[in-house]
């Protein structure tokens, strides 16, 4: 029998294929409605059967929980000159948090992750721990290398959203690359669960919740596990950030000053509202058949970060009114704190390093603000990798959502330079 999910992406698929737009839009999660346009919809699913011609059949569909009570369900659609995936996200109310049109292939479910050729799971252990007490402790793991002794260690802290561990993204595993990567070569790591996946229930219940709370409990938390555990050398333990990982990591250094360094990995420096509006419209870029249309959703989304920048902006402002309907404490402490001025303060040493290819986090807007605010300190490194996307895939050409999807593994010369770094080494060839 279909699950629920299943059923609602069904039913998605055939709404479209009778044309019906607006009931698409109004299936959308409410603080998600104002983005998503009826046009743009009939734009995008013209624009693929105008390539592939009508549909003639829709397969089994596939499901996959996807975090925070998410089900990803993927239709594969077959048309007379070709096929494509629709991917429906599903929340656990039966709205919509996504429409993605995607490669056949994309229907597949999620082959089981293999590790990187550069890891090397005889060089390690790795074994469960618990990061906090009390209702909003997180799961974690950690890898120690062999042989036994005294070892410099990394603390992981992965990006925005509902992310496990491992920040898994269909079928890929970035910060289990890294992490086994890492432990292959002499680096302990400890990587956990973000407290809005291990608890997404207590978290969208509960009031006041900040970007603080969503980081710096089990951040410090794992550091000191680190410093008491006999097999790492507590004048030697690192913290690294992906993403708002990195945007948030100078703060959680400012509250353990004994760190060796921090390693920022496309760590956002521009305001996360403004960071939306413009991955919104390179989104839209891509595709010239819905820009016009999409240029909608730009200007809502744009309209709720300026509500973000205005003295107006209090704690009972509503959510619907604001990016993705985050509620405002979030966004009041998230631009309560200029990351690149938390940095510039620190005395540390700080390894920036950026894709090249990403559009999420970019060289102009992002990296750009890093250097600037850490210009002349001697112990900043700055690394660029030239072909890679913001998860430090590599590729060639535009990156777009899309190109997450097949399997692949974090760049081998993120890993080696992390690793020379850490352990004090000499770079190679710097890009």
């Amino acid at each position: 029998m279909s699950s629920v999910p299943d059923s609602i992406g069904v039913a998605v698929v055939e709404i479209a294929r009778a044309g019906r737009f607006e009931e698409i839009r109004d299936l959308f999660a409410p603080q998600l409605r104002s983005m998503v346009t009826p046009d743009a919809l009939q734009v995008a699913w013209r624009s693929e059967l105008e390539r592939r011609g009508p549909v003639t059949s829709l397969g089994e569909p596939v499901s996959e929980p996807a975090g925070a009570g998410v089900v990803v369900v993927k239709v594969p659609v077959t048309c007379e000159h070709g096929a494509l995936t629709v991917v429906i996200s599903v929340t656990e109310a039966g709205m919509l948090a996504g429409i993605q049109l995607a490669p056949p292939n994309a229907a597949e479910p999620t082959a089981p992750w293999q590790p990187p050729p550069y890891a090397d799971p005889a060089a390690f252990d790795e074994h469960d721990v618990t990061l906090g007490s009390g209702a909003l402790a997180v799961p974690g793991t950690m890898s120690l290398p062999h042989p036994p002794g005294v070892h410099p260690a990394v603390v992981l802290l992965a990006g925005s959203g509902v992310l496990d561990r491992d920040e898994t993204i269909g079928r890929n595993k970035p910060f289990k690359d890294l992490a086994w990567g890492l432990a292959s070569r002499g680096v302990a790591v400890l990587r956990f669960d973000k407290v809005t996946f291990a608890h997404s229930a207590e978290v969208k219940s509960a009031t006041g919740f900040t970007v603080a709370d969503e980081y710096m409990p089990q951040a410090l938390a794992a550091i000191e596990l680190l410093r008491q555990h006999r097999g790492v050398d507590p004048k030697r333990i690192f913290l690294l950030g992906h993403s708002l990982g990195g945007t948030v990591a100078p703060r959680v250094a400012t509250r353990e000053p004994s760190l060796a360094g921090l390693a920022i990995l496309a760590g956002g420096a521009e305001p996360m509202q403004w960071s939306m509006v413009r991955q919104v419209r390179y989104l839209a870029s891509l595709d010239l058949d819905t820009a016009a249309f999409a240029e909608h959703a730009v200007e809502a989304l744009a309209e709720q970060a300026r509500l973000v920048d205005s003295p107006e902006l209090s704690e009972s402002t509503p959510s619907e009114q604001l990016p993705f309907g985050t509620p405002a404490p979030y966004w009041l402490d998230l631009r309560a704190h200029s990351p690149v001025a938390v940095a510039a303060s620190l005395d540390c040493p700080i390894f920036l390093l950026q894709g090249g290819r990403d559009y999420q986090v970019t060289v102009e807007d992002d990296l750009e603000r890093w250097k600037a605010a850490l210009a002349g300190r001697p112990n900043v490194t700055i690394r660029v990798y030239p072909a890679d996307n913001h998860l430090f895939f590599s590729g060639t050409g535009p990156s777009t959502p899309a190109e997450y999807e097949p399997v692949q593994h974090m760049d081998p010369m993120v890993v080696t330079d992390l690793v020379q770094w850490v352990t004090g080494g000499s770079f190679g060839q710097a890009t």
